[in-house]
């Protein structure tokens, strides 16, 4: 091939790669409008797969009139309740009742003290339609006002699905342009270039749309749930993984750049010294989210395939259209820091330098340190709040839970909150007086039938979400052969009881397959394992900081079920990306002769600052959680972002170098880099005559 046809490829190359992206986005625009309208956040989106209250919500949805919507209208004043607080009260109820139409007539309950009356109201709009449960609960509210000390709020079942739907759908908006705000900041400062740090957060965005087209398609196909928290948290894989894999990207190029004259033969050499890293931590963090599918909370396990959609778009994107885009602006793209061909890059002292040298003196020292602080950190976990309850669950209280607390104070010899029986419509008679017969109840009565089934509502004289409540629900689960218990109560009771059971399942199948893959990886059986070790040490660490901060700092309540599943998960995921980055590097200079203890420092000198720049990007990615207005995606935006912090910066970068250096040749046992080479015979020249 002659040198005309060699440049012309050159030049050909970037603009074929370039077409195909455009028709990509083509193809997938108007799939990836769409994945708005299948987003869903009902409580069956989010309950195990089996439970009782999972049947209890579907069947519901089959009675005539589907679902019911069940509000309760909370009255009240401090100093007790008037004759026209009462006429206010009954005439926005007989408005109420005109308007729609109610299972049964609302008849109003006084508290003991005179100071609330409620009026638990029940709609057949359904709970299931979304749209309907929101106009009912937003006219009901719209009537429900109070004056001159009367105060009127609107709780229950559906005002609160309600509220928490408000705030996922906040989630689509302000996460993407807090998380593209972010990103773009950081870029700025770690590029010190007015152009370069535009390049990669459009190519992420485009990898952000491309894994919504996909998402959707997945949802048409195979009936994948998409909920605001799995979206969600696809937005911030997508972004944090898909820069850190370009800036792992631009460095290398960087690097090849002052090797190599032509912009395309230097991406070439670039691709091919970090390609392979960047494809074994996506295909980590992907393996990782698919254990997900293993899950039987319908939350988790459909997180799984939306995750790797973000992370395998965003590989896509950085390994092709990146490539393209910065071959094409050619070098003038680092203005004002252009990467000259022929020279060499500023010689200085840099923290990832010290650290080495300090790891490589006291390897043992450092290990032992790190062990202690991590151990130390681990022993906060046990002051981690109990199980977060629903009035808990937002950052800001919305309306339905101040009710709920209301509700509380004024009727504490009953519980506001009704339990759901259903029971096939023959045995409703029977079932009905077993109900009645239970410890802990107070109140029980049937209300539609339909379907074959009749529907119970029961009063458990304890609060609501209380040991004594949980108890009574468990007592009418064994007593009801045939029955399904649910409710707001159940649904938290089985919340709990799955997520541990998805823990169990879920935690050995991450292990597992990520040490696998790290094992194939690596050629290693020492250094896979003293990777996961070390993430495993992190998330403890990070448990442990959460348990200090979550309730005493951030006046949390409880913790939610689902956050040590989670934050395992992402954090064993992505912890083991970075190790993979810094190991491949030693590796790759073990291969070239270098001896253990250089190799483990050359590596954590070249790659300690991108590790430690993808360190922090990708921990502002998830510090967006931060700003979400529920307790959960807080906690799990914190232990993750906290987790990714202290894995860049002590442990991958500090600890894991020092491990190696106190292992030496060990840490690649039993492969090929593990034996001490034969030393090279020598030469003798033949004596002089």
């Amino acid at each position: 091939m002659g040198a005309g046809q060699t440049t012309g490829r050159r030049r050909a190359v970037p603009w074929v790669v370039l077409a195909l992206w455009i028709g990509v986005l083509a193809f997938a625009s108007p799939f990836a409008a769409k994945l708005a309208d299948v987003q869903r956040d009902r409580v069956t989106d989010y309950l195990p797969a089996n439970a009782d209250s999972t049947q209890v919500a579907e069947i519901q949805d089959r009675l005539p009139g589907g679902e019911t919507t069940e509000l309760v209208l909370v009255y009240h004043r401090d100093g007790g309740l008037t004759a026209a607080d009462r006429t206010v009260a009954g005439r926005q109820v007989d408005e109420i009742a005109g308007a729609h139409e109610l299972a049964a007539p609302p008849e109003g309950v006084p508290s003991k003290d005179g100071t609330t009356l409620m009026y638990p109201v029940a709609s057949n709009a359904p709970g299931g339609d979304e749209d309907k449960r929101d106009a009912f609960v937003e006219d009901v509210r719209e009537v429900a006002r109070g004056a001159d000390g009367l105060s009127v709020e609107v709780g229950g079942p559906g005002a609160l699905t309600t509220d928490a739907a408000k705030v996922y759908d906040s989630l689509g908006g302000p996460l993407l342009y807090t998380t593209v705000g972010v990103v773009a900041v950081l870029l700025i400062l770690i590029y010190r270039s007015p152009v370069l740090w535009l390049v990669p957060l459009v190519v992420a965005g485009i990898a952000d749309y491309l894994s919504m087209g996909v998402a959707y398609g997945l949802n048409q196909a195979f009936g994948t749930q998409v909920s605001g928290q799995s979206s969600g948290i696809m937005t911030i894989l997508v972004f944090g993984a898909g820069t850190d894999y370009a800036l792992l990207l631009v460095s290398r190029y960087r690097e090849e750049l002052r090797r190599v004259e032509r912009p395309y033969d230097a991406m070439r050499a670039a691709l091919r010294g970090c390609g392979p890293a960047v494809l074994a931590s996506s295909g980590t963090v992907a393996a990782g989210l698919l254990c997900l599918l293993a899950a039987d909370l319908n939350s988790n396990r459909g997180m799984g395939p939306l995750g790797t959609v973000g992370v395998l778009c965003a590989l896509v994107a950085m390994l092709t259209l990146l490539p393209a885009l910065l071959v094409l602006l050619g070098r003038r793209v680092f203005w004002p820091l252009v990467p000259a061909y022929g020279s060499t890059p500023k010689a200085g002292r840099s923290l990832f330098a010290a650290m080495g040298t300090s790891a490589g003196r006291r390897p043992f020292a450092v290990l032992a340190g790190g062990a202690v602080l991590l151990g130390a950190l681990a022993l906060g976990a046990f002051n981690l709040p109990g199980s977060l309850k629903q009035e808990d669950s937002f950052v800001d209280r919305p309306e339905s839970v101040s009710a709920m607390r209301t509700l509380a104070e004024a009727y504490p010899e009953r519980s506001s909150q009704p339990i759901t029986v259903l029971t096939p419509a023959g045995r409703a008679d029977a079932t009905l007086a077993e109900i009645r017969d239970t410890p802990g109840v107070t109140d029980a009565a049937a209300g539609r039938t339909g379907d074959g089934w009749t529907e119970v509502s029961v009063l458990a004289a304890d609060p609501p979400q209380s040991a004594g409540e949980t108890r009574t629900i468990e007592e009418l689960r064994d007593r009801l052969d045939g029955s399904y218990v649910g409710g707001a109560s159940a649904q938290q009771i089985d919340l709990e009881e799955t997520n541990a059971r998805d823990t169990l399942v879920v935690v050995p199948i991450v292990l597992v397959s990520v040490l696998l893959i790290l094992i194939v990886l690596l050629r290693s059986l020492v250094a896979p394992l003293m990777l996961v070790a070390a993430v495993v040490a992190v998330w403890g660490a990070t448990l442990g900081i959460g348990g200090l901060v979550f309730e005493p700092l951030f006046g949390f309540q409880g913790t939610d079920p689902g956050l040590g599943l989670l934050s395992f998960v992402f954090l064993v995921a992505l912890g083991v990306d970075y190790g993979i980055f810094l190991m491949h590097r030693m590796r790759e200079e073990a291969t070239r002769g270098a001896e253990p203890v250089a190799a483990a420092l050359t590596a954590l000198r070249t790659t300690g600052g991108v590790i430690a720049s993808a360190g922090l990007v990708l921990a502002a990615t998830f510090g967006v959680l931060l700003n979400m207005g529920l307790v959960a995606l807080v906690e799990l935006g914190f232990v993750i972002a906290v987790g990714v912090l202290l894995d860049t910066f002590l442990v991958r970068t500090y600890l894991v170098t020092s491990a190696s250096v106190a292992l030496g040749r060990r840490v690649w046992w039993p492969g090929r880099l593990s034996k001490v080479p034969d030393p090279v015979p020598e030469v003798r020249q033949p004596e002089r005559v």
